[in-house]
């Protein structure tokens, strides 16, 4: 069977024999990861409650005879254990993610998120299999400090403000990976994601740019959040998962913590109007505050910019899909779910 990947970038890693389990396999990323795993020659087991992923991410490659799919919570230890006990590699991709879930089910947020990474990573340690763990530019909090480097100090709002319990789970996260490679030799590594942007990404959580195309291909208006001036720098998902498919292979990583993300900030505002532009839309931009958006004092980070400096000197690394080509690829799939659903 043949699988054919909507943008292949970069020298594939050969996965020949390899057993790979992608928890949260059937989101935006776990999908483009398996697909990318399955091309190059792995076998491919994913789990997920499809509380947030979808099956229709994984109808190119559902069927492959080397991939495997199950609906379960990465909280079911049991079962979590006898799926790493058969693999040779993990990418812990599982999580509550997006800020409107994040408002809506704080306490979904903070089980899943560190409940679950935990007995992914003790399984992990128990058996000795490699793990990626993901982790997001949000622990670094409300530091004003651009950009941001991997030692930097994180600065939360207080905890009476739901929406710092994803960036807190996170860090819980990463603290637990770094204690396991610590205490047992675990060769892990946590990336944090900057924004990642593409296909198959879809706005109902809160994503700014699946939301803006989607109004924008209905002319329906964009809505813009706060003051739009706040910037952030987005990364195409083939980019990312080039990373993917070559952080396991070096062995300087394991136990390292590694930016990952686009260089180029840009405001909401001009994201807004760049797809407007792009897609020849009608949509008007309008502007609705934080507090009409998700809950009354509710906080924004001012700025998103990674420093890539480690990842850098870890492995060669530029990006090679532009914004411009992502909002394209990103409107070319949602009218083709359009036209399915039809």
């Amino acid at each position: 069977m043949t699988i054919k990947m909507e943008t292949a970038t970069g020298i594939s890693v050969k996965l020949e024999s390899k057993k790979i389990l992608i928890t949260g396999g059937a989101g935006f990323i776990g999908s483009h990861l398996a697909q990318r795993c399955l091309c190059d020659g792995a076998s491919v087991t994913v789990i997920d409650d499809l509380s947030t992923g979808r099956r229709a991410n994984m109808a190119e490659f559902v069927r492959h005879p080397r991939f495997k799919f199950h609906k379960r919570s990465v909280t079911d230890e049991r079962f979590v254990g006898g799926l790493i006990a058969k693999s040779d590699l993990i990418y812990h991709l599982a999580a509550a993610v997006g800020v409107d879930l994040i408002i809506k089910q704080p306490v979904r947020t903070i089980e899943t998120n560190v409940y679950g990474t935990n007995i992914v990573l003790r399984e992990a340690a128990r058996n000795g299999v490699p793990t990626v763990l993901a982790s997001s530019s949000e622990v670094y909090g409300k530091n004003a400090k651009t950009p941001f480097a991997e030692g930097d100090d994180m600065l939360l709002g207080p905890t009476t403000h739901s929406r710092w319990s994803y960036a807190a789970s996170k860090a819980v996260d990463e603290f637990l990976a770094l204690a396991y490679h610590k205490q047992d030799k675990l060769p892990v590594t946590v990336l944090r994601f900057f924004n990642i942007v593409g296909p198959r990404q879809i706005g109902d959580y809160g994503m700014v740019l699946p939301r803006f195309v989607s109004a924008a291909l209905a002319g329906e208006p964009l809505r813009v959040f706060g003051s739009g001036r706040q910037t952030r720098c987005f990364l195409d998902v083939a980019d990312l998962v080039d990373i993917l498919m070559k952080i396991p292979f070096k062995k300087r990583a394991a136990g390292c913590v590694f930016n990952v993300g686009g260089e180029r900030p840009t405001t909401i505002n001009a994201l807004a109007k760049k797809v407007v532009a792009r897609l020849k839309s009608n949509s008007e931009i309008v502007r609705v505050p934080y507090e009409q958006a998700y809950e009354k004092g509710f906080e924004d980070l001012r700025a998103r910019v990674p420093d890539l400096q480690a990842l850098r000197a870890l492995m060669p690394f530029e990006p090679r899909v532009s914004l411009g080509e992502t909002i394209d690829r990103l409107a070319d799939r949602q009218r083709l779910e359009v036209s399915v659903v039809k």
